[in-house]
């Protein structure tokens, strides 16, 4: 397969859970600032900080208030990673790579961009804003299905997943990080009431509370909701799921090589030296320590996926 056709593959399906994981981090913003005592811009400058746009955000614009910000994460074509730069930066790589498509992968992509078109044409009130989430996350799941029921099982559909999960282990990373050192007001909360219902938002933002609750009933705490969401294999966000299946696509794409490349070494490594561990292990290390380092490694394994299947040739 030609770098470029794989850089196209791997880039449309990371733009398009982007785009949902975004939907996803303004939800989570929406629901912690709710149980704040006190309102103000402190915990929409955390949620751009995670969502490594607040430099950005700070360039582009005057002030810094809720509206802003949503708006900013949501249609700011001057913001890479809004969601609607990401779904229109999904369609364009699409559109590169449209005969490694089925028709019905490039038809749900295409309507994708023409509902968020539609949706996010104008400033979105405060109202309407779940509704407009919850179509976001509908049709990049929808693009996502039909890859599921339609597309082969060949390089094709590996440099596919890579990007999804490469995209999905950094989201679910970023909103522990929100959640555990920037919107808790503070320690003395910890243990609270108002720390169960946050960490319960956070279950909520990654569509994870229906399997949490299948697992530990009523009786989870902190403590499980975290292990649930970084080292538990079975749950499709946690990052224990997400660098899984990372090994396994770069060991498909690797088959018959006489030696592991690069990014497949890193990846084994990165699993092996994060994710082993028990959570209280974890909670020792420092979670916020924890999961910046694991950020980093994120990014520098993208990065040798790049440089291993020449993406730029």
């Amino acid at each position: 397969m030609l770098g470029k056709t794989a850089n196209g593959l791997f880039w449309m399906y990371r733009s398009l859970e982007r785009a949902e994981n975004t939907a996803r981090l303004i939800e989570t913003g929406q629901r912690i600032a709710l149980t704040r005592l006190e309102s103000g811009e402190g915990e929409w400058q955390s949620v751009l900080r995670s969502a490594g746009s607040l430099d950005q955000f700070e360039e582009n614009r005057d002030e810094m208030t809720k509206e802003a910000a949503i708006d900013w994460l949501l249609r700011d074509r001057a913001n890479p990673s809004s969601v609607m730069s990401s779904i229109d930066n999904a369609r364009q790589n699409a559109r590169l790579v449209r005969t490694a498509l089925t028709h019905e992968v490039w038809e749900a992509t295409n309507a994708a961009y023409m509902a968020a078109l539609d949706l996010l044409a104008r400033k979105v009130a405060e109202r309407d804003l779940p509704g407009v989430l919850r179509a976001i996350r509908q049709r990049t799941s929808l693009v996502r299905g039909m890859t599921h029921g339609t597309m082969l099982r060949n390089n094709i559909y590996n440099f596919a997943r890579l990007g999804t999960f490469i995209e999905r282990a950094d989201n679910t990373a970023r909103i522990l990080d929100v959640k555990y050192y920037v919107l808790l007001p503070s320690a003395s909360s910890v243990g609270t009431s108002l720390d169960n219902v946050q960490w319960e938002t956070i279950l909520r933002s990654v569509s994870a509370r229906g399997g949490f609750r299948m697992e530990y009933g009523a009786s989870g705490g902190p403590r499980e909701i975290a292990q649930f969401l970084i080292l538990d294999r079975r749950m499709p966000r946690s990052l224990a799921f997400c660098m899984n299946k990372l090994c396994d696509n770069l060991r498909y794409l690797n088959s018959g090589q006489p030696k592991l490349g690069e990014a497949q070494t890193k990846a084994q490594q990165i699993e092996r030296t994060y994710l082993s561990h028990d959570i209280d292990a974890v909670f020792d290390y420092g979670l916020h320590e924890y999961i910046q380092n694991f950020l980093g490694l994120l990014v520098e394994l993208s990065g040798q996926i790049e440089t291993d299947f020449r993406f730029y040739e």
